[in-house]
């Protein structure tokens, strides 16, 4: 760690990738349970798509973390966080984080749908939630050792937060924001597929 304090500066944009991690979380149980609870039946006696609750799901989920991004930027400005992103640095910021959250929230929306009961959900979302911890959110990828150093530089956590932080703080960002928005893009859309096929199986047998 830095003694200067600068390490704030580091570890930003991984702390705010986390919290919008277990924010997320949430998609996964509350989709299992209205798989369960019977919810998909009575929207079928009502003039809207069942289908509709997945979506208010992702919805409500992008809004609360997006709260919560801000309320986690808000925070780190106390406790020592500096910026030199401008504006437009900030939007961009502001774009992958979004990008980012839809991402995870459409997977825990899959997971949801798969899972057989809402602590199922729970079970499978937070093995997710270990990710970050194997990523440069908290240390360089540098310092690791070799086998770990491969994992945190291939998994799609690492550019996202490389991305913020680049963004944000003025570190080198080269190829990592291709790298980010190319693994939110394939997660949504093999989340949303996977979405999909597995709410039609479930709700077809319902």
């Amino acid at each position: 760690m830095d003694a200067s304090g600068n390490y704030v500066n580091y570890v930003v944009p991984g702390i705010i990738l986390l919290c919008a991690g277990f924010g997320s979380a949430g998609t996964a149980v509350s989709v299992a349970q209205d798989m369960t609870n019977g919810i998909i039946d009575r929207f079928r006696t009502m003039p809207v798509s069942s289908s509709g609750v997945i979506t208010g799901h992702i919805i409500v989920s992008l809004a609360r973390n997006l709260l919560a991004t801000l309320v986690v930027i808000g925070v780190a400005f106390i406790v020592g966080f500096r910026t030199t992103a401008n504006v437009l640095e900030w939007i961009g910021a502001l774009a992958i984080i979004l990008l980012f959250i839809l991402a995870l929230t459409w997977l825990y929306a899959a997971i949801g749908l798969v899972a057989g009961s809402a602590s199922a959900a729970n079970g499978y979302g937070f093995i997710l939630l270990f990710l970050p911890y194997l990523s440069s959110a908290f240390v360089p990828t540098e310092t690791m050792p070799d086998g770990l150093q491969w994992i945190a530089n291939h998994q799609p956590i690492t550019p996202v937060i490389e991305t913020i932080r680049g963004l944000l703080t003025g570190t080198p960002i080269g190829n990592q924001v291709w790298w980010a928005i190319g693994w939110c893009v394939l997660i949504i859309l093999i989340s949303l597929v996977w979405s999909i096929r597995a709410f039609h199986r479930r709700a077809g047998r319902r």
